[in-house]
C-alpha cells in the first residue's frame, strides 16, 4: 500500500488511474476489498488532510458499510457499480447519522437531521460507503462578497493539491480538493452557480451540473430553489456517469424532479467517437483577462476538431440580463429556503436567517474574523415571499435570459453543445481580501438550469483549467459523451504535487 510517495496504490491497483468498474473487477476477484479501500483513503485523509483542509469529518460508520458491503459480495447480492465505493459528501447534505450537517459553520454544530438526504438515501440503496463530509466555501458562499472561496469556520481554509497556497474556488472546493488528492473515489458537491463546476476545473477533475430536476434537493442547505443542485466529482468521466446516475431519480419532496428522466445507465453513451461529426460552439467568457487560459482552450479546439468536430464561434446573448437580476432573485430564495430548512431540522441552531446573522455577530472571532455577512443581511431585508411580484418579475427575467441565450445560439447555430474554460488558473488564496475571479462560464447552464461539465483541458504552469461543455435541460447523455471523447483524446489530467507554492 502507498498512501503518498509516488502514485496512491492499494492491493497493486493505482488508484490515479482506476475507474470504479475496474475497483469493482478488483473486489470480485479477490485482491481488493472495500474494507482495504475505505481503510486506504481513511489513513490518505489522516496524513494528507492536515495540509489540504479538504475534510471536515470522517463518518464513524465507514468501516461498518465497507464490512457489509465485503458480506453481500460473498453473497452475490451486490447492489450496482457504488457498492462499496467510498464517497464523500460536502458539508450542506444532511446525513442523519453521527455526522454532523453544518455548511460549514458553528451555528448548525448542534444541527441534527433527522433524515437523510433524498440523494443519500440513494447513495446508501446503492451500497456506496459514506466515508466523510467535505470542507466548503460557508454557506456555500453566499454570506458575504469578500469571502474567501474554500473557507469554512468549521474547515479551515482548503489548499489547491497543486500548489496549497492557490485557492480552490467554487463552494464544493473541499469535494474537488479531496478527489483530486485521491482522498476518496467519487464526491458530491452542490451548485447554485458555478459552485461544482469552478471548483473541478481549479482542481484537475471532472464534475457535473445536472439538470435542475435530475437530482434532488431535499435535505440540502438551500441557497435557491430556482438554481440550487448537487452533482458527481470524480477523477474521470466514467466515475462521474456512475455516480450521476445514482443521484438521478425522482422524489416527492422535491416537485422539480416530477419529470425527471430516468437514464440509470449513463455509461453507455460514453464513446470515445463521440465528438465525430458533432457541431460545438466555442463561447470566449474571458473577456481577454486570461491569455493562458485562452491558449489552452485553442489546443483543445484543435483536438476537438482533429476528433472530427465542426466547430463555431459564437456568443450568448442575455448575460447582461443575468448579472442584473440573478443576485436579487437568489437573495429572496435564500431568505425563504433557510428560514424553511432551519424550522424544519432538528437539533440546537438559530431558528432563522436572523438568528444566524446575530449568531455570527455573537461569535464574530471565529465567524467573521476575515470577512462578514453583506448577502446575509441583504436576504434578510428581503420578504422573503416568493409571491411577490416584483420576485417573481426579476427570476422570470434571470431564467428567461438564460435559457433563451442558451437555447437561441443552439438552435441559430445547429449546436449539439457549447464549451468554454471553465476557469483561469487559481489565484493565491488571501484570506480578508476576497476572491481574485477573473471570469466564469457557469452562468448560462447555471441560471438556466441546464446541463454542464468541466473536464481537465491542460495546464497553466503547475495548476489546471478545465474545458466546460453545456446544452439543453437534460442534455446529459450528449455532454458526457461529449466530455468522454474529449477526455480520451486529451488525456489531460496528472496528479498533483502539492507544492506550497509557486
Amino acid at each position: 500500500m502507498t498512501l503518498v510517495s509516488g502514485r496512491p496504490t492499494v492491493a497493486g491497483i493505482d488508484l490515479e488511474r482506476a475507474t470504479i468498474p475496474e475497483l469493482q473487477r478488483a473486489m470480485d476477484s479477490g485482491p481488493l476489498t472495500s474494507a482495504e479501500l475505505t481503510g486506504f483513503y481513511l489513513d490518505r485523509i489522516r496524513l494528507l488532510d492536515p495540509r489540504l483542509h479538504a475534510v471536515i469529518t470522517t463518518n464513524p460508520d465507514a468501516p461498518r458499510l465497507a464490512a457489509e458491503s465485503d458480506d453481500r459480495r460473498r453473497a452475490r447480492r451486490m447492489l450496482g457499480l457504488l457498492d462499496g465505493i467510498p464517497v464523500l459528501l460536502k458539508d450542506n447534505i444532511d446525513t442523519a447519522d453521527r455526522q454532523r450537517t453544518t455548511a460549514g459553520s458553528f451555528a448548525l454544530a448542534g444541527s441534527r437531521p433527522a433524515a437523510d438526504a433524498h440523494l443519500v438515501e440513494r447513495l446508501r440503496a446503492a451500497g456506496a460507503v459514506i466515508l466523510g463530509k467535505t470542507n466548503l466555501s460557508e454557506w456555500a458562499n453566499f454570506r458575504d462578497r469578500r469571502s474567501s472561496s474554500g473557507w469554512s469556520a468549521i474547515g479551515g481554509q482548503a489548499g489547491n493539491p497543486y500548489v496549497l497556497d492557490r485557492n480552490t474556488c467554487g463552494s464544493s472546493s473541499g469535494s474537488a480538493a479531496a478527489i483530486a488528492a485521491n482522498l476518496a473515489t467519487v464526491a458530491v458537491g452542490t451548485e447554485t452557480n458555478g459552485s461544482i463546476v469552478t471548483a473541478a476545473g481549479a482542481n484537475g477533475v471532472v464534475g457535473v451540473k445536472p439538470s435542475i430536476g435530475l437530482v434532488s434537493r431535499s435535505g440540502v442547505v438551500p441557497i435557491s430553489v430556482v438554481q440550487d443542485t448537487a452533482g458527481p466529482m470524480a477523477r474521470t468521466v466514467t466515475d462521474a456517469a456512475i455516480l450521476l446516475a445514482v443521484l438521478n431519480g425522482p422524489d416527492s419532496g422535491d416537485p422539480s424532479t416530477s419529470d425527471s428522466p430516468a437514464r440509470p445507465d449513463y455509461l453507455r453513451f460514453l464513446d470515445p467517437a463521440a465528438l465525430h461529426g458533432k457541431r460545438i460552439g466555442l463561447w470566449d467568457p474571458t473577456g481577454g483577462t486570461s491569455p493562458e487560459t485562452l491558449a489552452a482552450f485553442a489546443r483543445a479546439v484543435d483536438l476537438l476538431e482533429s476528433s472530427g468536430a465542426t466547430t463555431v464561434e459564437v456568443t450568448i446573448p442575455g448575460l447582461d440580463v443575468v448579472g442584473r437580476t440573478e443576485l436579487p432573485s437568489m437573495l429572496h430564495e435564500f431568505k425563504h429556503g433557510i428560514n424553511e430548512y432551519l424550522a424544519a431540522t432538528p437539533g440546537e441552531h438559530p431558528a432563522d436567517l436572523a438568528g444566524l446573522i446575530e449568531f455570527n455577530k455573537a461569535n464574530a472571532d471565529v465567524e467573521m474574523g476575515f470577512f462578514g455577512q453583506e448577502l446575509f443581511e441583504e436576504a434578510q431585508a428581503t420578504s422573503g415571499d416568493l409571491t411577490e411580484p416584483a420576485y417573481l418579475s426579476m427570476r422570470a427575467e434571470a431564467t428567461g435570459a438564460a435559457r433563451r441565450g442558451l437555447d437561441d445560439t443552439l438552435r441559430a447555430h445547429r449546436l449539439d453543445a457549447i464549451v468554454a474554460p471553465t476557469n483561469a488558473p487559481a489565484w493565491k488564496t488571501t484570506l480578508g481580501r476576497g476572491d481574485d475571479y477573473r471570469f466564469g462560464s457557469s452562468a448560462p447552464a447555471a441560471v438556466s438550469g441546464y446541463a454542464n461539465i468541466t473536464v481537465p483541458m491542460g495546464f497553466v504552469g503547475p495548476l489546471p483549467v478545465g474545458l466546460s461543455i453545456m446544452a439543453g435541460r437534460y442534455s446529459e447523455p450528449t455532454i458526457l459523451a461529449l466530455a468522454y471523447a474529449f477526455e480520451q483524446a486529451a488525456r489531460a489530467r496528472r496528479p498533483p504535487e502539492f507544492l506550497p507554492s509557486c
